[in-house]
């Protein structure tokens, strides 16, 4: 009975982050700049089962951003795929229940996103892309990081590493 209430806050909480995705995001100003919840709920899936199921619902996820904006199909797919699966290998290394472990890996894992997504879509050049690695990815990961971190300090019980959903 204790395993299946913590799956269904943990899928609570998930269902909770694609509500805000689409609710809150659009408030919070430049899209290049707003916190990516649907990023940080495949995040805290795919740290919580296995790298299958991570690259899984990273295509799933990366396929319909691509139908949504389909001037590089497929660039998002294969972005967040391959994050969707790390993230599933990089827990059994070193992840940590340790806010600021969790706050850096969210970073990173945006940022990487990010850039796998913009160079793979071919869709920027010269300074342009310059400032989208450098400049507004970087601001975007800064900002799911943060939001990821309000959600696990309001949450982190419900979204223990050790329970698997």
């Amino acid at each position: 009975m204790r395993n299946r209430a913590a799956a269904i806050r943990f899928w609570g909480v998930l269902l909770g982050l694609l509500v805000a995705h689409f609710a809150l995001r659009p408030r919070l100003g430049d899209p290049r700049f707003a916190p990516d919840f649907v990023l940080i709920a495949l995040l805290f899936l795919a740290i919580r089962t296995r790298p299958g199921v991570g690259a899984a619902a990273g295509f799933s996820v990366g396929l319909l951003t691509d139908a949504v904006a389909p001037t590089a199909f497929g660039a998002a797919a294969f972005a967040t795929t391959g994050v969707g699966y790390l993230a599933g290998w990089l827990k059994a290394v070193f992840f940590a229940d340790n806010l600021l472990v969790n706050a850096l890996f969210v970073f990173v894992a945006a940022w990487a996103r990010d850039v796998i997504e913009v160079l793979a879509g071919n869709q920027l050049s010269g300074g342009a892309l310059a400032w989208q690695l450098l400049a507004f990815s970087p601001l975007a990961g800064l900002a799911t990081s943060a939001a990821a971190l309000v959600v696990l300090l309001f949450f982190r019980g419900w979204l223990r590493a050790g329970r698997s959903a």
